[in-house]
């Protein structure tokens, strides 16, 4: 059995499903002297589900990141075992993780990252969009560069990848239709894993017209066909 040494673990949690962990991450969790978490409370539903004896958890979320970067490293350093788990699926893809990575990296403090579930790749191959080739975009900027992106975006050959909160779906549809036109082909999957999991696909134009008649929940990936060789 692999021995857990001083090192930040980046540890993937499942989107939905509370079955979709793997038995090392488990583990991981159960030896970590500290585990870090978006939300401490959506952390301990997962822990609890489990059985694990509560570990000390601590906030560790885009808002606070900057200030606590340097003392977790040198907890660490000092020869503690450090997990970071985000919400829902894995540390640093859209979420935060990221600049604790790089700050242990810059020290020379070993990471090691789990495998596990990430939202994008179900969405993409239930797309029936070419997955060979793609590009992950996640949030677009919400005001400034936003249109110039998607101007850019719209001479991407390789399928695209969005994620976007179920309240701001229609307006990229209505962009995407403007710069990419009405009949390229989309996917928009809300709810992954989980019993109302569904996956939507057609023209732009056609989930336009179906969403207007039917209310989107949940989170949504959503995931555009290429620009195809003239």
């Amino acid at each position: 059995m692999q021995q857990f040494l001083p090192k930040l673990y980046v540890v993937p949690t499942p989107i939905g499903n509370l079955e979709d962990i793997t038995l090392r991450a488990l583990r991981v969790l159960r030896d970590a002297d500290l585990v870090l978490a978006e939300d401490t409370r959506t952390a301990g539903i997962l822990l609890r589900h489990y059985e694990i004896i509560a570990k000390k958890m601590q906030s560790h979320h885009r808002y606070n990141e900057h200030g606590t970067v340097a003392v977790i490293v040198e907890r660490i350093a000092g020869g503690e075992k450090v997990a970071i788990v985000t919400d829902a699926g894995t540390p640093g893809i859209s979420d935060p993780g990221f600049l604790l990575i790089r700050e242990c990296i810059t020290r020379g403090i070993p990471v090691e990252c789990l495998p596990g579930p990430v939202a994008f790749i179900p969405a993409l191959v239930a797309s029936g969009l070419p997955c060979d080739k793609f590009c992950f975009e996640g949030f677009l900027p919400q005001k400034k560069g936003r249109q110039t992106r998607l101007s850019e975006l719209a001479q991407e050959k390789r399928t695209i990848i969005f994620y976007e909160s179920p309240f701001r779906v229609m307006k990229l549809l209505e962009q995407l239709s403007h710069h990419f036109g009405p009949g390229r082909r989309v996917s928009v999957s809300r709810e992954l894993t989980k019993i109302h999991e569904e996956t939507q696909r057609g023209t732009i134009a056609e989930i336009i017209a179906h969403y207007n008649e039917h209310t989107l929940k949940g989170e949504v990936v959503i995931v555009v066909e290429g620009k195809k060789e003239e």
